[in-house]
């Protein structure tokens, strides 16, 4: 099932500018990524080994040190990856490849903060930093390009702060009209994360409609026979809120952002749904958008940098009042 090779480990240190969070305790120049969509549940772990190898899992390629961990529920793999290199893996996975370069660019800055944040916030307490998946990032050494190395080595270092800490870099793949506010998703207010306009993109994400079937919607919701479903609140954006199951006697309500949660995203690709219709077997919902609407827009950083702005003006137009800063000592 894991394809093991032997691969050259490279190495490089990034000390970090943010002194007063402690961080020069930490080594940011490599990161520890949990491998696969893994819910980890074992308390107690055992490391076996650690390898120098490329691992392909799932059809994605990883390099760099390969720790394994044994737990009371199985195997864990942790990419062991200088810093730099993960960003790129990061890049071809978030953003299409093809993508103008201020974009990349754009991503990468993101993709750099995000993962020094949770360095920060993990490093000490977990095994492991991020994962691979939608649950952090999406990383894979897969589709990697000239144009993507080129963005990453142009930012090298470079990552995004607030009252001299980084980021909470959150960011999606397509808003319509305006970003969504991010105590909307996350319960929690950020001065660098407010609602802002966006322009009009060619993503294929502008207009979705999916159908969900009753027999999925019961199950997740634990509900009989679900008749209806409607809308009963908004977000300030314009995104649904929360919504109203029934089955005639009884009713649920949920909000919009755990059913997206429930149905694992991609089934329900935001919540900024416009319309709703009831079928003999399922629900057909009608929307906007993808993914959490908070933070940078990638199809919008990709129409700004079509359009002429750089990455530094794309990053300051999603999260005002933020720095752009390179990390003491990069190389």
């Amino acid at each position: 099932m894991i394809l093991l090779k032997i691969l050259l480990l490279l190495f490089i240190f990034i000390p970090s500018v943010c002194k007063s969070s402690g961080f020069d305790d930490i080594d940011s120049s490599q990161i520890r990524v949990l491998l696969g969509d893994l819910k980890l549940n074992s308390k107690e772990l055992e490391k076996i080994k650690m390898v120098s190898a490329r691992v392909i899992i799932d059809g994605s390629t990883y390099g760099g040190k390969i720790e394994i961990w044994k737990g009371s529920e199985g195997y864990y793999l942790i990419n062991v990856v200088k810093l730099e290199d993960y960003v790129k893996g990061v890049v071809a996975s978030e953003v299409g490849i093809k993508w103008p370069l201020e974009a990349l660019k754009s991503q990468a800055v993101l993709a750099r903060t995000y993962a020094v944040a949770h360095i920060l916030r993990n490093r000490n307490r977990n095994f492991y930093d991020v994962s691979s998946t939608v649950f952090h990032q999406v990383y894979s050494f897969d589709k990697i390009t000239e144009e993507i190395e080129k963005a990453v080595r142009e930012t090298e270092g470079e990552i995004l702060i607030y009252n001299n800490e980084p980021i909470m870099a959150f960011y999606h793949a397509c808003s319509v009209e305006k970003t969504e506010e991010a105590k909307e998703v996350f319960g929690k207010e950020y001065p660098y994360l407010k609602s802002v306009e966006v322009p009009f993109t060619p993503s294929p994400h502008n207009l979705w409609e999916n159908k969900v079937s009753f027999d999925l919607l019961e199950k997740i919701l634990q509900m009989d026979s679900i008749e209806n479903v409607e809308i009963i609140s908004f977000t300030s954006t314009g995104r649904v809120k929360e919504l109203k199951f029934s089955n005639g006697k009884n009713s649920k309500i949920i909000k919009a952002t755990e059913l997206r949660r429930l149905l694992n995203w991609k089934i329900l690709p935001s919540t900024f749904i416009s319309n709703i219709k009831i079928e003999k077997d399922g629900v057909i919902f009608e929307g906007k958008g993808y993914g959490h609407g908070v933070g940078m827009c990638q199809w919008c950083a990709f129409q700004m940098a079509i359009e002429g702005k750089n990455y530094k003006e794309i990053l300051q137009y999603f999260y005002p009042g933020t720095k752009l800063v390179r990390m003491n000592g990069t190389n």
